[in-house]
């Protein structure tokens, strides 16, 4: 992939510049919005930006993918790539945009390392922009074209979706079901996968955020929110979109997404990360599957605990499926093994099970730990972040 001369020269220089990513990237972003201001207003994230995250997140996956092109240079890192074509298609990146973001990038890189950028080592980067760059533009680009079917517009996969119901799942989880307004056919998406909803705030701006599905209905679509403290669009959504309502939403997307098959399953989530791990158990019990299914989740207490009672009923219509559910703070009686953070050592996984883990980025780290260490091969581990990605290449 990467040319033997170029990769000479990134290998030489990687060191250098992931330690300047730091310093690269609020520049890069500075100089973005500055030229672009509507990308701020109407596609970034602003509170991902305020705090820090989505920066990082760029830098991550820079650094991944440049690392991966040394490591193995006759690999593509489909598995990054994958998850980041499908944020990019979520929030309506366009191909055109890669350039933008060349010219903005590249300047930061040269105003931070200054007379270190020589022509040969922009050049050997260049190369690695690129190869990311179109690589990614392909697989968005038949993302888009499977998301719009044979008689949408790929270009612009947005539409209206009516509020028929609302449910207050605990104090801050709220559900929205929702139809197309057209009345048109409902898009195809795996349990797993999320809609990006996009929302007109106060001040004008188009802001979007990724909800997990979690769940469906004849010719509808179900998504949580949870009240983030700070969150713009999350306290929008709870304090102003009511059942009768339109909202606009894009195609499910989403790299990860329960397979077919008919192997053990272990479902793994914390807090809010269970909204996927939800949707999951509702397609098994729907299909009448006779699959092995272990869920373990863990939350604050029992009132925070959204989809208690789903976890519960779905488990039980499922021939062969058990539930461990950790409280770190149980109101009443709860079992002293399973107080505290979730602990899969205490949890019989079953042998050849495919793991999908969902939650903060410090709890999907504890549990893979976990899951590795009793021996659950890597390939078989599968996981969902909410927000900026900060863990690629992990």
């Amino acid at each position: 992939m990467l040319s033997a001369k170029n990769a000479e020269v990134v290998e030489a220089t990687l060191p250098v510049v992931g330690a300047a990513i730091g310093d690269i990237t609020p520049r890069f972003y500075d100089g973005l919005f500055a030229a672009h201001p509507e990308l701020l207003r109407d596609v970034f994230n602003r509170g991902n930006q305020a705090n820090g995250t989505q920066r990082q997140a760029l830098a991550g996956s820079i650094a991944a993918f440049a690392t991966a092109l040394i490591a193995h240079p006759d690999q593509r890192p489909d598995a990054m790539l994958a998850r980041i074509a499908h944020k990019h298609v979520s929030v309506g990146i366009s191909n055109d945009q890669y350039k933008v973001v060349h010219e903005h990038l590249f300047a930061a890189i040269v105003d931070v390392l200054g007379e270190a950028v020589t022509p040969e080592v922009a050049a050997a980067w260049d190369e690695v922009y690129w190869l990311m760059a179109n690589a990614l533009i392909a697989i968005e680009d038949r993302l888009r074209a499977e998301a719009a079917g044979p008689d949408g517009d790929p270009a612009d996969l947005w539409r209206p979706y009516t509020v028929v119901a609302r449910h207050q799942e605990t104090e801050d989880v709220t559900s929205y079901l929702v139809r197309p307004a057209d009345d048109g056919p409902v898009p195809a998406g795996r349990p797993g996968q999320y809609v990006s909803v996009r929302t007109e705030l106060p001040d004008g701006a188009h802001q979007i955020r990724q909800y997990s599905l979690s769940g469906t209905a004849a010719g509808a679509l179900r998504f949580s929110v949870k009240r983030e403290a700070g969150g713009e669009v999350s306290g929008h959504l709870h304090d102003h979109l009511r059942a009768g309502d339109t909202v606009e939403l894009a195609p499910p997307m989403g790299d990860i997404g329960l397979a077919d098959g008919d192997g053990p399953v272990l479902l793994v989530s914390a807090g809010i990360g269970n909204t996927p791990m939800t949707a999951m158990l509702a397609h098994l019990a729907d299909a009448g599957s006779t699959r092995t299914v272990v869920s373990v989740h863990g939350d604050r207490d029992q009132l925070a605990h959204a989809f208690r009672a789903d976890l519960a009923r779905l488990t039980a219509e499922l021939p062969d499926a058990t539930a461990h559910v950790f409280y770190e703070r149980p109101l009443g009686e709860w079992p002293a093994d399973r107080t505290g953070l979730v602990d899969l050592t205490t949890v019989d996984v079953p042998a050849g099970a495919t793991a999908y883990l969902c939650g903060p980025l410090p709890f999907l780290r504890a549990v893979r730990g976990q899951l590795l260490a009793a021996g659950v091969p890597a390939a078989d581990i599968h996981y969902e972040v909410f927000g900026p990605d900060l863990w690629l290449g992990a």
